[in-house]
């Protein structure tokens, strides 16, 4: 079955990798390839767009387009930085594409077991070949790291009562379905039915540990200053607030003076003179959300938020 998928805050990103026609550019995350099409429109014939997924489903996605100036790599894009070594491209990035989180065909297909509104198997690996699912975290961890888990990455409320429903409805049997879960998390959740399920914060925070998001995330963009060029952009759009925060902490450790001279009798020039090579990024913009037109076509980027920034000159590990 083929899925859909509407590339968010497209234009946007568009805009903020400054997009040069002969530019080498990565696409971390592929999905259905939305924002890869539209970057290699932009492109020039000597231009280049390297793409990956640790979705099999996406790289899969990805044979659809026959173009020299595009390749695919099934990797998490963690590995942007070993990827871009073996590939020779180490400093040499023009931008940057990292769309984080979970993408519309993986939440559709029931069979990925994302859903809490779609029976399906417990599963929610991004990346089919890892061995850690979702069943065997429910089924498998105590009821504190699971309390954590619910409450570190769902920011759940009522993280231990969800934990000690689970421990206690699985001595009976084991979970297998998402509906089974969903609906204990429905029952265990306490609050009247609004308009959020009970469950969403519960499954979000599933799929991040499945996933390991939040250290993959981390991961990217200390590679990400590694292989970007001199004013290379990198784009990173998050779909909550633990994605964003992490992005927009990055940005502001690696676009400030180091804490040991900030208290220097210097002037700012003075300084940036002094120490502005170790100033690794410049932030571009305000975050973006989606305009009230998107979101409006596709309810699912309301929650959106891009950052750019840009790579400035100095060495990354500069002493």
């Amino acid at each position: 079955m083929a899925f859909t998928h509407i590339p968010v805050l497209c234009e946007e990103c568009m805009q903020g990798l400054n997009i040069k026609p002969d530019g080498i550019y990565l696409d971390g995350t592929f999905g259905r390839g939305g924002h890869s099409r539209v970057l290699l429109s932009r492109l020039g014939a000597q231009g280049r767009l390297i793409a990956m997924d640790r979705d099999s489903a996406a790289v899969e996605a990805a044979a659809a387009i026959d173009d020299p100036r595009f390749s695919i790599y099934h990797r998490n894009f963690s590995a942007l930085k070993s990827l871009c070594e073996e590939l020779g491209l180490i400093g040499r990035i023009d931008g940057i594409l990292l769309d984080i989180g979970i993408s519309s065909p993986q939440i559709d297909d029931a069979q990925r077991g994302f859903s809490f509104e779609k029976d399906g198997p417990l599963d929610m690996r991004m990346d089919q070949s890892a061995a850690l699912d979702a069943a065997a975290i429910v089924n498998t961890y105590d009821e504190d790291k699971l309390a954590y888990i619910f409450k570190t990455y769902g920011e759940e409320r009522f993280a231990r009562r969800a934990a000690r429903a689970i421990v206690e409805r699985r001595k009976e049997q084991p979970f297998t379905r998402t509906l089974e879960l969903a609906n204990l998390l429905k029952a265990a959740i306490p609050g009247a039915p609004g308009p959020k399920h009970k469950a969403t914060r519960c499954f979000q925070a599933l799929r991040i540990a499945v996933n390991s998001e939040l250290y993959e995330l981390q991961a990217a963009l200390d590679g990400a200053l590694q292989v970007l060029a001199p004013g290379g952009r990198l784009c990173v759009i998050s779909f909550h607030s633990l994605e964003d925060r992490i992005v927009k902490q990055f940005y502001k450790e690696y676009s400030s003076l180091p804490d040991f001279v900030k208290n220097l009798p210097l002037t700012q020039d003075e300084l940036m003179a002094r120490y502005g090579d170790k100033v690794l990024l410049k932030v571009v913009g305000k975050a973006q959300k989606a305009s009230a037109e998107e979101v409006a076509r596709n309810v699912r980027s309301r929650s959106a938020v891009l950052r750019t920034a840009e790579r400035m000159g100095g060495a990354y590990g500069t002493e």
